[in-house]
């Protein structure tokens, strides 16, 4: 071959290649942190400024976070929050999505009552909100008698501003559904450790779906026209008999037994949370094996586009952002959880971090 053709040659295949991927954001807690004395961080909300909200559905709570004035406090609520699900927040108004009062609280950022809402057509709790105050809800397919009917798909319906009309805005994959024969008949239950579709919706109406099947983050712009994300690379995870024998010891030891009957999943979903910010990011947070010393999170951007992933330490886990900063959730020997707002560069922010 002659020399100017193989020097071509040698740029194309060079071309060719993979750029490698950047190597992980190492984030961790500084200083400055605030302690909550919760059992459960289900989830986080961001009230602007340097203010979030934290959920823990097993304290049937909502903690109100302040970085700003270092204050950490309890909702207090009284009987107008039993079980709350889910939190959203637009600005500095959080929502509550309550299952056992079957309605949305609405509260200010610092923790006053301003009024109800009811269930959406159909019985959907709402999960999400726009800047029009429209509202979000998934709503599920009829389960049927034996839970079979799950396998339908459930669908992501919007509220109109007077809440009498929903349009649906997005179908969800159905649930990996397996048959459980016990002496009692026969059911359909989900299978542990499948996956599931995440969402969200933006203040500016758009809206996102993270579909496990396809590991991917789709985008609903405002005029209502989809675009596909990026197939996200991702490790293949076997669930474990370690994984198994950690899931049933979860149950009390009378329903460990029943608990043994339950169909596992043969891998685990690429991610298992999900959460967004104003300004149009979406942090996955990705399934992880028993020994990983590390959690990690990828950063998708409104093109469905990856652009970095996140490693946080041991269990700490991200909760929430906002255009400034991520808030990280940390387990800690007081028995609840300590909580850090930092700088999404990955900067120094008010508790500190480190990038790599």
């Amino acid at each position: 071959m002659r020399p100017i053709l193989l020097a071509a040659a040698l740029l194309l295949a060079a071309c060719a290649e993979p750029k490698p991927e950047a190597p992980p954001v190492i984030l961790s807690a500084g200083a400055d942190t605030l302690h909550i004395a919760i059992q459960q961080d289900a989830e986080g909300a961001w009230l602007g400024g340097q203010r979030f909200a934290v959920l823990s559905p097993a304290d049937n709570s909502v903690a109100l976070l302040d970085f700003a004035t270092d204050s950490a406090r309890q909702l207090k609520a009284g009987d107008r929050i039993q079980h709350p699900i889910r939190i959203f927040a637009l600005a500095d108004t959080l929502f509550v999505s309550d299952w056992g009062r079957q309605k949305v609280t609405v509260w200010t950022a610092t923790g006053d009552f301003v009024r109800e809402i009811p269930l959406l057509a159909g019985g959907a709790l709402p999960a999400a909100v726009d800047g029009d105050e429209r509202l979000y809800a998934a709503l599920a397919p009829n389960p049927g008698p034996d839970g079979s009917g799950n396998r339908d798909s459930a669908a992501v319906v919007r509220a109109g501003v007077s809440g009498a009309s929903l349009d649906t805005v997005a179908r969800l994959a159905p649930i990996d559904l397996a048959k459980v024969v016990t002496d009692q008949g026969t059911r359909f239950d989900r299978r542990v450790f499948s996956g599931e579709d995440a969402w969200g919706a933006l203040p500016d109406g758009s809206v996102w779906v993270a579909r496990h099947y396809h590991n991917r983050v789709d985008w609903r712009d405002t005029t209502g026209k989809w675009h596909q994300g990026r197939q996200l690379t991702d490790r293949i995870l076997e669930v474990t008999p370690v994984d198994r024998e950690r899931f049933i010891a979860t149950f009390p030891p009378e329903l460990r037994r029943t608990a043994e009957m339950l169909q596992f999943a043969a891998i685990k979903p690429p991610f298992v949370h999900a959460f967004s910010s104003a300004d149009g990011r979406v942090w996955l947070e990705k399934s992880r094996h028993v020994a990983d010393t590390m959690q990690m999170y990828q950063e998708v951007d409104r093109n469905g586009a990856m652009t970095r992933t996140i490693e946080v330490h041991g269990w700490s886990r991200l909760l929430a952002a906002s255009p400034e900063q991520l808030l990280l959730s940390m387990p800690d020997s007081a028995g609840g959880f300590t909580m850090g707002a930092i700088d999404r560069t990955g900067g120094t922010g008010k508790a500190g971090g480190t990038g790599r």
